[in-house]
């Protein structure tokens, strides 16, 4: 008798295994992987600026194959060394913007009652909050009534039906606040809002498979693999890039001049000891540019070029119309780099930045400016610097562990099950190539905690193994035929190997959902060693055993 699985069905699993041996192949290799890929990488960037290719990109162009995968295991922060940040973001900042955004809003909506309301003035109050007084104490209730018009719905679902301002009178004040469903939203929009922008900032410097995570309520996690220290990255992320066009109230040389309500004093970048008073509300802010390039002005000097969108093209035509002959600050991050005279209305939307530029900084400016500003400030909790000699030991020891482990369950399945265990020993080398290409495959990541789950994978790959051998074993006690034998140790064993590793399947990915960094790595490695080491065991093993008994046609089995 003879064991047959169908054709189709053997065809599936070889090409299963061909594909996940291939996909690992790569990682034989990692250096000049690694080396062309970046090439690639580079070439783009150059190709997409109009630059030329450098021979040194064409020469490691030639480390491997354009045919070939060249999808690879990204290592850890752990393992390459980098940097790792926790920051945390300022939530309370953009609640001010808000109010301070509100302020002219309000402003002109009670010019319409002014008759009823008398003169109205901003006063001061906390971080957060618009206190607006009114004269006339008979206007308060028509003044309550025009702030509260300026109200909307809160654009959540939790907070769906209900309103974004709290506007309260307080005797002869009207005091506005955002309401708790609106800080909710508020709060989650800032920080989707940081994380992406900290991940453009990053993946603009060039960096390797960063790890950008949201912790808590407001805290970001940052590890970037293969930079070289947290100063480094903190400077990446931490330059905030916001980019305002005030309008120009005056300018001097005492840095202690007050301003006056609603404005700021700013210095200029460019001129040391000059200063310029400006409106504290904007024009047009960085949020609405589409786009932000590196040029240069009409005298040959680095500047950079940029477009609005509709709005602010609106924004922007309209003031620069109104205004002609006056001076119109542009300014980053409170600093003015520029104060150009209007010479006439600028309706296309479009502008250019001049100043004290570099080639460099123009460059570095207009990535940042594209990247946007972050909502809102930063603070650092905790900053670590991991050494690339600390990664290499951790792979060596890595390594070790693998190696090791891979040997004492060899020689132990050898010792137990004889030429069986040689067919166990041979699909779990087939099992942790596999797993190696599904981590190329989708892109992941190893880290340290991710080896440790290989080597678990090791230990408990040939689980499933031991529980057929061992049921083949009952089934020869039972008189059966080799063949028979064999079916039914496959067949019976079955439900008892896919219980066992459901249940450890769902604890990996409980972990995975439920944890972060180091705990997600762990909680990968394993979920994939259990799928395919199942694979190996169930599907491959048998082929093997099935090529193996139909050739030498035992008569008896000594498993």
């Amino acid at each position: 008798m003879q064991l047959t699985t169908p054709l189709w069905k053997r065809l599936i699993i070889w090409a299963i295994v061909l594909a996940g041996l291939v996909m690992a192949a790569p990682n034989l290799f990692y250096t000049r992987v690694e080396t062309r890929n970046d090439a690639v990488t580079a070439m783009a960037k150059e190709a997409a600026a109009g630059n030329p290719v450098t021979p040194e990109q064409t020469a490691a162009l030639s480390l491997w194959p354009s045919w070939a995968p060249s999808s690879l295991v990204n290592l850890g922060l752990d393992l390459r060394g980098g940097a790792h940040l926790l920051a945390e973001v300022k939530l309370a900042d953009v609640y001010k913007q808000r109010m301070d955004a509100l302020w002219p809003e309000a402003r002109d909506a009670l010019k319409e009652v002014r008759d009823a309301t008398g003169p109205i003035k901003r006063v001061p109050a906390p971080d957060g909050t618009l206190r607006i007084t009114i004269t006339n104490a008979a206007g308060v209730p028509a003044a309550l009534a025009k702030v509260q018009s300026l109200s909307s719905n809160v654009v959540s679902l939790t907070g769906a039906g209900q309103k974004d301002l709290n506007v309260v009178a307080d005797g002869q004040d009207i005091v506005v606040t955002l309401s708790d469903a609106e800080k909710a939203a508020t709060d989650n929009r800032t920080m989707q809002q940081s994380l992406e922008i900290i991940r453009r900032r990053v993946d603009a410097a060039g960096t390797r498979e960063p790890s950008i995570q949201r912790q808590g309520a407001d805290r970001i996690l940052i590890e970037v693999p293969g930079i070289g220290s947290a100063e480094e990255l903190k400077a990446i992320i931490g330059t905030t890039a916001k980019l305002t066009f005030n309008t120009v109230v005056g300018q001097g040389t005492d840095k202690a001049a007050n301003p006056g309500p609603g404005n700021l004093l700013l210095p200029a970048s460019d001129r040391p000891g000059l200063y310029y008073t400006v409106e504290e509300s904007p024009v047009v802010t960085g949020d609405d540019l589409v786009d932000a390039q590196p040029s240069f002005d009409q005298n040959g000097r680095p500047a950079v070029s940029f477009r609005f969108d509709t709005t602010g093209a609106r924004k922007f035509g309209e003031y620069t119309g109104a205004h002609i002959g006056e001076p119109f600050a542009i300014v980053l991050d409170k600093q003015v780099i520029s104060a150009p005279t209007i010479q006439s209305a600028i309706t296309g939307g479009s502008g250019i930045i001049t100043g004290n530029f570099t080639v460099e900084s123009s460059t570095n400016l207009a990535v940042l400016l594209r990247a946007g500003a972050l909502p809102a400030t930063m603070s650092f909790l905790e900053e670590r610097t991991v050494g690339p000699e600390l990664g290499q030991d951790s792979i060596d020891a890595g390594k070790v562990a693998a190696v090791v482990g891979m040997c004492a369950v060899g020689l132990f399945m050898l010792a137990s099950y004889g030429i069986f265990g040689l067919f166990a020993d041979l699909t779990l080398v087939i099992s942790m190539g596999i797993i190696f290409g599904i981590l190329s495959m989708i892109g992941g990541t190893l880290t340290l905690p991710g080896i440790a789950g290989l080597v678990l994978t090791i230990g408990t790959a040939v689980d499933a193994n031991v529980l057929v051998y061992e049921r083949i074993r009952e089934e020869l006690r039972h008189a059966k035929t080799p063949a028979r034998a064999i079916e039914l140790g496959y067949e019976r064993a079955m439900s008892a190997i896919v219980d066992a590793n459901v249940t450890t399947l769902i604890t990996a990915i409980v972990l995975y959902f439920f944890g972060a960094g180091p705990v997600r790595g762990f909680a990968v490695a394993l979920g994939i060693g259990i799928v395919t080491s199942v694979f190996a065991a169930l599907y491959v093993t048998r082929l093997v055993i099935e090529a193996w008994f139909n050739w030498r046609k035992p008569k008896t089995l000594i498993v």
